[in-house]
């Protein structure tokens, strides 16, 4: 699955996006298999295994899979930075061999990549620690300010996407300059930025707010009062709707399914049954295929099946990516999942 073919029928003078530019995280990462299912103390020493898994970062993630959808007509420029050690010159050649554009992601000498070591429990919970003082912590918004010039080229047919792992003030410039040059704008924030992004107002500098159900559940400030995952993403609604009534929303929950707001409809779909290897992407997934929707033409709802046949088909893989998605397997679970949408189903099969 690479940008060489794309995987929808794309008709270049049909988008009605052609380019994305955005920031986020670059990096790898590694999977350790606990013995036992007792949490880990804190002087423990612990046996257990590598898994045979490679992780990738989210901007990667979303770069991959929207080339790969929608091929050499749609342009792909991640901002970043990686280090200058073999994780980072492997992921260089993977985004190249993907055909992304690759002018805005520079090697960091004294740096190294990011990195996330994830530790999982035989019943599959887990944690995950990950590299504060990597090369992907060294984006700024002096560096983003540099592809200024792609942002005034790509204007109201662009795509300007901000997510996490680099600098909340690196995706407050993406959005900034989105702003400014009239793209379309994305963006998602941790659970633990979400106070500082609405103490800053970053929602007002966004056109779709992609959120899991844990970042929907901090934004919205539930706490633990609300239990029911629709609940969460009503009371999420409600406060945005008041301040930000312009803004489109897109909720993940995993095996509960996905939510998408367009300002009048909220829309549920159920995860599609497949055998899940990994859940690990599998909301960058769905992000990358409501992005590519939007780039086509389709309606949010139309966007979002999309996004759930994607991350549907990303979780059969044990990677974050998987290389191995084809038109066919995407159009088989599209059938599967009663994606039936036709503008959705002529674009797969």
């Amino acid at each position: 699955m690479s940008g060489k073919g794309n995987l929808l029928k794309v008709k270049g003078k049909s988008l009605r996006f052609h380019t994305l530019i955005g920031t986020g995280g670059i990096g790898t990462g590694g999977f350790f298999l606990l013995r036992g299912d007792h949490t880990l103390g804190r002087e423990e020493s612990r046996g257990g295994k590598f898994l045979d898994r490679r992780d990738y970062c989210k901007l990667h993630i979303l770069c991959h899979y929207v080339k790969s959808l929608l091929g050499g007509q749609f342009a792909v420029l991640p901002i970043g930075r990686v280090g200058d050690d073999e994780a980072g010159a492997r992921l260089i050649e993977e985004m190249r061999e993907a055909e992304l554009d690759l002018r805005y992601v520079v090697t960091l000498r004294e740096k190294r990549t990011l990195y996330s070591f994830c530790f999982l429990y035989p019943d599959g919970s887990g944690g995950n620690m990950t590299t504060e003082d990597s090369a992907s912590a060294e984006v700024n918004s002096e560096y983003v300010a540099t592809a200024e010039a792609e942002f005034a080229g790509a204007g109201r047919r662009g795509i300007a996407l901000a997510v996490p792992e680099v600098p909340l003030e690196a995706r407050e410039k993406v959005l900034e300059l989105g702003t400014r040059h009239g793209l379309f704008r994305i963006a998602s924030f941790t659970s633990g930025e979400m106070e500082q992004a609405c103490r800053s107002d970053l929602p007002a500098k966004v056109d779709l707010l992609a959120l899991n159900l844990d970042e929907a559940r901090c934004l919205a400030e539930t706490g633990s009062e609300i239990a029911d995952p629709q609940g969460i993403v009503e009371a999420t609604i409600t406060r945005l709707g008041s301040r930000y009534p312009h803004l489109l929303l897109s909720v993940t929950a995993g095996a509960a399914g996905s939510w998408s707001w367009d300002g009048r409809r909220l829309l549920h779909l159920p995860a599609i049954p497949v055998h899940v290897v990994t859940t690990g992407g599998a909301g960058d997934a769905h992000l990358a295929g409501m992005i590519a929707g939007l780039a086509l033409g389709l309606s949010l709802a139309g966007s979002h099946r999309l996004g759930v046949v994607l991350a549907a088909a990303s979780v059969t893989s044990p990677h974050t990516i998987h290389k191995g998605i084809t038109r066919r397997s995407l159009a088989d679970l599209a059938i599967r999942g009663s994606m039936t949408d036709e503008a959705l189903l002529s674009l797969i099969r």
